[in-house]
């Protein structure tokens, strides 16, 4: 559900921000105030095409920012961790569009683009009346919404995974069979496993190998340093440690026979004298016995060379070829014994098309009925909206090719006639905004909002229309309101005496600049702007009386 709305040096508004409840929420002004503001910015939040004439004369940038509480809509919190753009729940939608034409867009403070802005809006709103961003033009959304009309969800996953588990067996057996190269995958693997079973080592193995190879390449130099540090510390000259403990503990000695609470140092030069001793003794050894051993070097040297050309050429890491040997090993046996694998992979599949072909048939009889359960109502719909003699005809058609579809045997197409004696034609080809916008409302009225979108937008929905179609129309459109979030632009005061919230979009100018102003109404301004839209420039008692008489009527249907 959209929760708020803010827009800053946006057209003709400066600034504004709203919050939005749930319910049918209607948005009205005079006209050229500017009502479709708020559409046309969730439509930019929804990934539309910006360009610099959106933004206010004067600013350098357009801000807009809409924050959704995504209760009730799992499909886009599955969407957010996908993307990893989730945090916490929330959902924000933000663009920046600059006045020289360039747009920037961040989903939950993280930079977005515009096909991912496109993608979560498609989840989260559906806006009507305007042929951009609308779901119910895609076939694949018309089929998705036949089936939540009729309660077929769960037919319709079964026959998604039915048709997911045929095709991964069958690309799993394609790769057993290996093809018209399979000989050679065989001798490319052997010779691949041969390479890494000759240099391939465990972690700890290729950890002792590397320490080998560092000491062996630096073996000269450890010998002779160990060499140079006995000499610093035992050596000939008078500079030596050892020698000059040595005179340091003769001459201790002597004032510790004056007192005696020198014996403890003297002591701690005993055991240094003792441990440097140790330590040169010790180097002496090593430097002794450091490993020269050219040949060994050459060997580790080669054995590392060969690891690290393998990396390259399978594109991991040294230490992950141990693991890629286990997996060609893998990879060989199912391969060598493919025959017996491949018997019992292709009866499973062979199942499973058993399997979906009685699924699907199910599914597509279910289909059919509930398609001409949901034309049926959406025509008498569309006739209550004004379009007299309009059909809605919801058109099955067997998909191409026989192999087992994840929407399973049919396709759906949404025919239309919005008048007497005209053929029905796709909804998608529809060019009426206002036409397009009411047989959408008779759609979603029909389906009582059971597609996943949390939040529909009604922009032109009243277009053409008045008296007692416009009050059908609010009716229908707080129907709406009653399962789903609905915000509606209108006009008309039949259709603005419906809502459970109104917004008020007024225009106001200074002799230099004009700027839009949107605010809530309360009881009282909701009478007045009915009264306004009810008698125009002149406002009188009677208009008044009627506006009062509307909201209370609309309120207690």
């Amino acid at each position: 559900m959209l929760t708020s709305l803010y827009v800053r040096h946006f057209a003709v508004v400066e600034a504004a921000e709203v919050t939005f409840g749930p319910g049918l929420t209607v948005v009205s002004g005079e006209t050229g105030a500017g009502k479709s503001l708020l559409v046309d910015a969730l439509m930019l939040l929804a990934g539309a095409r910006a360009d610099s004439g959106m933004v206010r004369a004067g600013s350098d940038r357009a801000e807009l920012a809409a924050e959704f509480d995504l209760t009730g809509l799992p499909e886009a919190r599955d969407w957010l961790q996908r993307e990893e753009l989730d945090e916490d729940g929330a959902c924000q939608l933000r663009r920046v569009i600059r006045a020289e034409g360039s747009s920037k867009a961040w989903i939950n403070g993280r930079p977005a683009n515009t096909r991912q802005l496109g993608e979560l809006a498609s989840l989260l709103v559906e806006i009507h009346g305007q042929h951009e961003h609308q779901a119910l033009l895609a076939r694949a959304h018309q089929l998705a919404l036949l089936d939540a009309y009729a309660g077929h969800e769960t037919r319709a996953l079964q026959v998604r995974e039915l048709a997911m588990e045929w095709r991964e067996l069958g690309l799993r057996m394609r790769k057993l069979s290996g093809g018209e190269d399979r000989e050679q995958h065989l001798e490319l693997l052997r010779h691949e496993l041969g390479e890494l079973e000759k240099w391939a080592l465990p972690a700890a193995e290729l950890s002792e190998l590397e320490t080998s190879h560092k000491r062996l390449a630096n073996a000269g130099r450890l010998a002779e340093g160990a060499a140079g540090v006995v000499e610093l510390l035992d050596g000939d000259s008078e500079f030596a440690l050892r020698r000059a403990l040595g005179r340091a503990h003769t001459e201790l000695g002597k004032l510790a026979a004056l007192d005696v609470r020198l014996n403890p140092l003297l002591e701690l030069l005993d055991n240094a004298t003792i441990q440097l001793g140790e330590a040169a003794d010790g180097l002496g050894h090593y430097a002794q016995d450091v490993d020269l051993d050219p040949e060994r070097y050459a060997e580790v040297d080669i054995h590392l060379t060969r690891l690290h050309e393998l990396g390259r050429r399978h594109r991991l890491p040294v230490a992950d070829l141990h693991d890629k040997l286990a997996s060609l090993q893998t990879e060989l046996s199912e391969l060598e014994g493919a025959g017996d694998v491949l018997e019992q992979l292709a009866a499973q599949r062979e199942k499973l098309r058993n399997d979906y072909t009685s699924a699907a048939a199910s599914l597509s009889k279910a289909r059919q009925i509930a398609a001409q359960r949901l034309g049926d109502e959406a025509s008498v719909l569309m006739g209550e909206l004004g379009m007299a003699g309009g059909v809605l005809k919801v058109e099955l058609e067997a998909s191409a090719g026989d192999e087992p579809d994840s929407q399973g045997r049919e396709r759906c197409e949404l025919l239309v006639s919005a008048n007497p004696g005209q053929p029905p034609r796709p909804l998608r080809k529809v060019a009426s905004g206002g036409e397009l916008a009411r047989i959408s409302l008779a759609i979603e009225v029909a389906t009582l909002g059971k597609d996943t979108v949390g939040s529909m937008i009604f922009d032109e929905v009243d277009t053409g229309i008045g008296g007692a179609v416009a009050e059908v129309v609010g009716q229908k459109l707080r129907a709406l309101g009653s399962q789903r979030q609905v915000l509606c632009v209108t006009h008309l005061p039949q259709v603005a005496a419906q809502g459970h919230a109104h917004l008020l979009v007024s225009k106001h100018s200074d002799g230099d600049s004009t700027h839009t102003r949107i605010e809530r109404l309360d009881v009282g301004g909701r009478r007045d702007e009915l009264a306004r839209m009810l008698g125009g420039v002149e406002i009188t008692r009677e208009t008044r009386a009627h506006a009062k008489q509307m909201l209370e009527r609309a309120q207690t249907a």
